[in-house]
């Protein structure tokens, strides 16, 4: 395998429209060492601004190339919803060289798609063999054509912030106009061939916040969750919710916000009935697959246990 890696600076070849772009490169390794692929990678590490994270009034901006471990050091005080999130991903060498953008944006899990002897939605086919064949950590909440969850904790912890994404052509999108629905199942995002994302923008910090994540794995500390959940909560002087943001990840398209959880648990005092009541609204809408119907237990289950952490 032969791979071309240019920086940002060097000029195109002419006649070459097959680039992909290298953050951390942890995921991207991989996939061009199982596929056998040899493109030109365009390397982006080095660009002034890329990494880094600077703070103002307006709120704080994170170079799309900071790494996953300089999130979970830094923020933790400003953000503790971001930072845990990024403190329970993988394993301490990939956390050092994963960046926050190469989170977002990368490819889903799923054997299928990372198979090169397969074919499905993601990798230019018309189908979605997980589907008829095995899909034991697909989704658990089937509203797309392509079964398998997205892959991103950032993207859940950054849901409950309402963070935005700026890129090399676009500034203000949500995380949900970045990762769109799944309903159009060739893509794991919805950024074009040449646009580049350049910052996450987190909304000024709030005193008193308080921070939970939690991950449902199979074994090892190390592998993909089967369902996980974050949660941030402020909470007024009579102990009473007065702001509250909460997610799941590996149970859809991308990540959730459980708007419904989180209308019965602001205003109250976070107690086991309220605990309860959320937990449950967790699961409404399920669909689980024939696999996947072991998740919606974990679902509940996950959320509760967050719920319990941020109490405490």
């Amino acid at each position: 395998m032969s791979v071309t890696i240019l920086t940002a600076y060097d000029e195109r070849p002419e006649g070459r429209d097959d680039f992909v772009y290298r953050a951390g490169g942890t995921d991207l390794q991989e996939r061009l060492r199982t596929s056998g692929a040899t493109p030109h990678v365009l390397d982006l590490t080095g660009i002034p601004g890329f990494a880094g994270i600077e703070r103002s009034e307006a709120g704080t901006t994170i170079g799309a190339g900071t790494t996953v471990a300089t999130l979970a050091r830094e923020l933790a005080d400003d953000y503790p919803a971001l930072a845990l999130t990024a403190g329970g991903l993988a394993t301490p060498q990939v956390r050092a060289m994963a960046t926050i953008g190469g989170n977002l944006l990368q490819r889903t899990r799923c054997w299928y798609f990372r198979h090169p002897h397969t074919s499905c939605f993601k990798s230019g086919g018309d189908s979605c063999p997980a589907r008829d064949g095995r899909h034991l950590y697909g989704n658990v909440f089937d509203t797309a054509p392509c079964v398998h969850p997205h892959p991103s904790s950032l993207a859940m912890a950054l849901l409950t912030y309402a963070a935005g994404v700026d890129t090399t052509k676009r500034d203000g999108l949500s995380v949900g106009d970045l990762l769109g629905d799944g309903s159009d199942p060739s893509r794991d995002h919805l950024l074009a061939a040449d646009e580049v994302l350049t910052s996450v923008v987190l909304p000024p910090p709030v005193a008193g916040e308080r921070a939970a994540y939690y991950r449902a794995i199979s074994r090892f500390e190390a592998e993909w969750p089967l369902v996980e959940a974050v949660c941030r909560v402020v909470r007024d002087a009579d102990g009473r919710v007065s702001e509250c943001g909460l997610a799941i990840g590996g149970v859809a398209p991308t990540p959730l916000r459980l708007n419904a959880a989180e209308g019965i648990l602001v205003g109250s005092l976070l107690d086991d009935d309220a605990i309860g009541a959320a937990a449950a609204a967790a699961t409404e809408g399920v669909s689980p697959l024939p696999e996947t119907g072991y998740k919606v237990e974990l679902v509940a289950g996950v959320v509760r246990e967050v719920l319990e952490r941020v109490s405490g």
